[in-house]
């Protein structure tokens, strides 16, 4: 895999005033914050890769009157837009663009199992997708050109939509507040808040680095359809202690103690939760980039570019998490799949969550429990062996 440079942390950036005083609470305005801004992707680049299959994207056109279409989109279809203003998205930008996923560092002290992806956006003068809200917190870096955002009230499900096919525009928005992002420039929105984005002036690219929260619904969902697949027919209800009642009607206090007792106990069973979450907040994504050698590597390759000290680094796509156990013992996660590590491949396994690029000591390469977990993830397509710049 190519070489990145990564983005370091914002100088003079406060992530524990943050959490404490902005964090799914209200909104924060950051003057560009970094030593150097450089806009990391070329808007030719970006309506290439939106031409690609297995790239999710979209494009919005129309003013007043917004329309939808999906992509891929034909090579051709830029030029035939003519002067009405128009929005094109490219989801999960970083899987594919190493500079997109740099732009996730700086954001590294919020957990990475809530991390989502970069969506990038290029609009034309006054493109943008309409009032809208999302439930998910989203940084906004402005990378060329300049945006306008104006920020309203929380909404919920019961706020008013416009009826659309394609798009959740709402009925009604007041702005509360307005700024004017120029290149460099970072908008960080809370889950629920409305806001609209609209771009000044023609090349106009925001890069959305969001974060995931899952519904009460869909951990309920997810996690009893889990349950549901190791649970037994013959696992069934019974009161051999059954004594006769006054009227047969009636479902007894004790009996329903003992229904609900015998589903809670699955239920709460904070040990198969764990090992549950693992995998469904590390699943990815249907399109996640793929990875895999063309052909498998065995392990006496690995062990010739660890003992030539070549870097590990992750795939953008592969998400990595980590479940500490007892006997300093832990389940390292990655991609939904769950590894049992202890000893020093458990610290190797910190050591991989921490940072997307990992340096490989002469420690490492003669641990061959570590070996073993590294050539098992390189076949997987989940990290790879960096490649020297020519």
């Amino acid at each position: 895999m190519s070489s990145a440079t990564f983005i370091m942390h914002f100088p003079d950036f406060d992530a524990q005033e943050f959490l404490r005083e902005y964090w799914q609470k209200k909104p924060l305005l950051i003057r560009n914050p970094w030593a150097e801004w450089h806009n990391p992707v070329e808007p030719d680049e970006l309506a290439g890769l939106a031409c690609e299959e297995g790239v999710e994207s979209r494009l919005v056109t129309g003013g007043a009157a917004l329309t939808l279409e999906h992509g891929p989109l034909q090579d051709d279809r830029f030029s035939a837009l003519g002067t009405a203003p128009w929005t094109l998205l490219v989801q999960a930008a970083d899987h594919h663009i190493p500079a997109v996923a740099d732009l996730i560092e700086p954001f590294r002290f919020i957990p990475n199992w809530r991390i989502d992806d970069v969506m990038v956006s290029y609009a034309t003068d006054q493109g943008g997708v309409g009032a809208h809200f999302d439930q998910y917190d989203v940084f906004l870096i402005q990378g060329l050109g300049r945006r306008r955002w104006e920020l309203g009230d929380p909404c919920n499900e019961q706020t008013a939509l416009l009826p659309h096919e394609d798009l959740r525009l709402l009925a009604e928005f007041e702005p509360r507040e307005e700024w004017v992002l120029e290149p460099g420039d970072i908008l960080y929105v809370p889950p629920g808040i409305a806001h609209r984005g609209t771009a000044i002036g023609d090349d106009c690219m925001t890069y959305s680095v969001g974060f995931r929260a899952p519904s009460r619904r869909e951990l309920i969902e997810e996690w009893t359809e889990d349950l549901l697949g190791e649970l037994s027919e013959d696992d069934r209800f019974g009161d051999p202690d059954l004594e006769m009642q006054p009227n047969p009607g009636e479902i007894q206090a004790q009996t329903l103690a003992r229904l609900h007792q015998m589903v809670a106990e699955r239920l709460n069973d904070k040990d198969r939760f764990a090992r549950w979450f693992g995998t469904y907040a590390t699943a990815p994504k249907p399109s996640a980039v793929d990875w895999r050698p063309e052909h498998s590597i065995g392990p006496e390759e690995v062990s010739i570019a660890l003992r030539s000290g070549a870097p590990l680094v992750r795939n953008p796509a592969s998400r990595f998490a980590f479940v500490r156990q007892e006997s300093e013992s832990l389940l390292l996660y990655v991609d939904g799949e769950a590894i049992e590590c202890s000893g020093e491949v458990a610290v190797f396994a910190q050591t991989l969550c921490a940072s997307p690029l990992v340096e490989t000591t002469l420690s490492i390469a003669t641990t061959q429990p570590t070996r073993d977990l590294i050539w098992s993830l390189v076949n997987r397509g989940c990290i790879a062996f960096e490649e020297p710049e020519d």
